[in-house]
């Protein structure tokens, strides 16, 4: 296939006023983390396929920028006329803009696929040499991708009241309330989860991700969803008719973004809520982190209200039905996990004359099955056939991350059919992998070995449990961010002069989105923004990561939860974690004089919950063998 380098390039010179260069970000239309197949432009132009990245493309240069989780990968992916930007080592691309190329520069921009936030930093930076960053009426990349994906149009599901835990009503009602209260008459929202969550609605537009491609509009006495309308059956059209809810086509989210400017944005019928105050005011909410560029380009300065959304935290902030659905979709996911690692265990056993799980081999591991092998990619396909066969399973919340030896050390790795690597005895092999399931979102990373895993594996292993434990057994006070936290996971690495390059937590969705915000528990200066609070989700998931040989992370979910203190400094009140991913730690990989015995105990005790909470799921076979991984480590000496 030719390069799209040689095909853009040309347009870009072509173009009126000629480009210097165009951005090319990861998102869609929507901000979204994961996009749909024909919204991979950043992928189609570069070959590197994780999901977070931005291309720059220069009539003579092409540089990519990513994060930590993806040098290693992009390094392998991306051909030699490109050039990687590590995000943290490297300039920014604001920055490399201005330092490269000339005053008045002209920088193309799809003004859909770029937030107000991002933009607006672009431009500061440009101001200095006068460089412009220009909208462009097309997106480039588009005309030059033959084959491009059509757009799908799955149907819109109605999300039940049993799983959401609040109907549309009461979450438009608090919505109205929040406008009010700020003097706002109306707010746009494009996030993707926050309109299905907002609607309780859920779709099949975006692989992994339960949504629905769709704009919301929400005034206070009206709510416009923009979609295709192919997508809405006629008992979908009914729901939102009898929620006062105005069905309208995707397209026209462009034009009625406009009417809400000037007033004249009017619904065929008016909410009967009543909301008690008169309001006067033409302030529009947007959320700059989420509204693109295109949207935001129709309001006028004086009438927009720029803040984070008033759904982000609403949404973080899970109900009890949300928190009840959760921990029964972790409690079916884990025991998907087991029932995957007894099959495992036998396997390798089986093939490859492993030692197995729980014993180290005493002489040489002798292949006893040539003609058979197991692959990344074939046991991450028996892993979701273990997780398809459980109560409510709608398919996977990302794609799995199931890597051997060297792989592992790839952070987000994504093994492929035709290059990925066989299972190895001898080696560490990390699975991350998750579900979507009706009352659940899952995400769990283990990391095992089933042959004779080295001293320095155990003892990296360990360290990272440590990490692990630290996190998921803090208390601290309420106003506490997630930034502050990050060091507990990190400090029994760092005393080893080890790190690793993600962040340690993210939000996680009510079957929705596998990240959520708004708040995370990192190093990055943004964790900073949003305290942690009770009924919030969050990861657990140090890890550590040596090129060319391993890979290593735990993770689990925990729900924010009050603390029950002896003392209440301040009357601040405190918070602690309760752990809902249930499958156990590998006691062959741990190197015991490395625990204290809080930690050791903490293992047990997780043990022990792990046999009770699991055991209605498994079969004799199966409870044998999660026995024998719960049995209690003795804390004597």
């Amino acid at each position: 296939m030719a390069d799209p380098l040689d095909a853009l390039r040309p347009l870009m010179a072509a173009h009126s006023p000629p480009l210097h260069a165009i951005i090319v970000p990861s998102e869609d239309n929507h901000q979204s983390e994961y996009v749909s197949e024909r919204d991979k432009r950043r992928q189609f132009v570069s070959g590197f396929t994780g999901s977070a990245g931005l291309a720059l493309i220069t009539m003579n240069e092409a540089l990519l920028w990513t994060d930590g989780r993806y040098f290693l990968q992009a390094t392998q992916q991306l051909s030699d006329r490109w050039k990687l930007m590590r995000i943290g080592e490297d300039p920014t691309v604001e920055t490399w803009i201005t330092d490269n190329l000339p005053s008045e520069a002209i920088v193309g921009i799809d003004p859909w696929c770029v937030s107000v936030d991002t933009a607006k930093r672009y431009e500061k930076a440009f101001s200095g040499k006068k460089q412009q960053l220009f909208q462009l009426s097309s997106n480039l990349v588009d005309e030059v991708w033959k084959g491009r994906p059509a757009a799908e149009a799955s149907p819109v599901m109605v999300h039940p009241l049993e799983f959401a835990g609040c109907s549309v009503q009461d979450k438009l009602k608090d919505l109205r309330e929040k406008l009010l209260d700020e003097n706002a008459y109306g707010i746009i929202f494009s996030s993707l989860d926050e309109v299905a969550w907002l609607y309780n609605i859920r779709g099949n537009d975006v692989a992994y991700c339960p949504v629905v491609h769709s704009y919301a509009i929400v005034t206070i006495d009206s709510a416009f969803f923009y979609v295709d309308k192919r997508k809405i059956s006629s008992e979908v059209q009914t729901y939102f008719s009898e929620n006062g809810i105005e069905i309208r086509d995707y397209s026209t989210v462009d034009s009625d973004v406009s009417l809400l400017a000037s007033g004249q944005l009017n619904a065929g019928n008016k909410t009967n809520d009543d909301t008690g105050k008169q309001l006067k005011s033409n302030k529009i909410w947007i959320d700059p982190s989420s509204c693109c560029l295109a949207l935001f380009a129709k309001l006028s300065a004086d009438q927009l209200f720029p803040q984070q959304s008033p759904l982000a935290l609403a949404k973080a902030l899970k109900n009890p039905a949300e928190l009840d659905g959760l921990k029964k979709a972790h409690v079916r996911d884990g025991a998907a996990v087991v029932q995957y690692l007894v099959w495992l265990d036998s396997k390798m056993q089986e093939l490859y004359g492993a030692s197995g799980y729980f014993n180290e081999p005493q002489g040489e591991q002798e292949r006893k099955s040539p003609d058979e092998k197991l692959t990344e990619v074939s046991v991450s396909d028996k892993l979701e056939g273990f997780r398809a066969k459980q109560e409510h399973f709608k398919g996977l919340s990302f794609p799995t991350i199931s890597s051997v030896g060297s792989n592992a050390a790839i952070i987000h790795y994504g093994p492929e059919p035709n290059t990925c690597a066989e299972l190895d005895p001898d080696k560490i092999y990390l699975f991350d992998s998750g579900a979507q399931y009706l009352d659940g979102t899952t995400d769990i990373t283990r990391t095992v070995h089933f042959g004779k895993p080295s001293q320095h594996e155990k003892s990296c292993y360990t360290v990272v449990l440590k990490g692990h434990i630290a996190l998921d057994s803090a208390v601290f006070p309420n106003g506490t961010t997630g930034f502050a936290l990050d060091v507990l996971a990190r400090t029994p690495l760092w005393k080893n002069g080890l790190d690793y390059r993600h962040g340690t937590g993210h939000g996680i969705g009510s079957f929705l989105f596998v990240h959520e915000g708004p708040h995370q528990i990192s190093y990055r200066p943004d964790a900073r923004n949003v305290p942690l609070q009770s009924s919030m989700t969050v990861t657990d998931e140090p890890g550590y990561y040596e090129d060319g040989n391993f890979g290593i992370r735990l993770e689990n979910v925990l729900v924010v939860k009050d603390a029950d203190t002896e003392f209440n400094f301040a009357g601040k009140g405190y918070l602690g974690f309760e752990h809902i991913t249930w499958a156990p730690y590998q006691k062959k990989l741990m190197d015991l004089t490395l625990l204290s015995p809080e930690e050791i105990e903490w293992v047990n005790s997780y043990h022990s919950d792990c046999r009770k909470i699991l055991a209605p799921y498994m079969n004799e076979k199966e409870m044998e063998w999660l026995n024998k991984a719960t049995e209690p480590i003795s804390t004597s000496v």
